[in-house]
């Protein structure tokens, strides 16, 4: 018992809302047990949870040469 852990206990922890855990809780990224009608998370998971990286991949730099643009024609 002394490995789990609440939401707020589990955003505390890693600097995050209790709100985003719920989110991670809901999507099934963090592994939950229910005891006595309420949700725990173990620690371990908590602790090592390394969050996906997502959205759209950084733009190419552009080329620079003398501080001029190139103009595709």
């Amino acid at each position: 018992m002394d490995d789990l852990i609440t939401p707020a206990e589990a955003a505390r922890l890693r600097g995050v809302t209790r709100s985003a855990i719920t989110d991670l809780m809901k999507r099934g990224r963090l592994q939950t047990v229910e005891v006595g009608g309420r949700r725990f998370l173990y620690r371990k998971n908590v602790e090592s949870f390394a969050p996906e990286i997502t959205g759209r991949p950084p733009k190419a730099k552009p080329e620079q040469s003398n501080g001029k643009k190139r103009v595709k024609k």
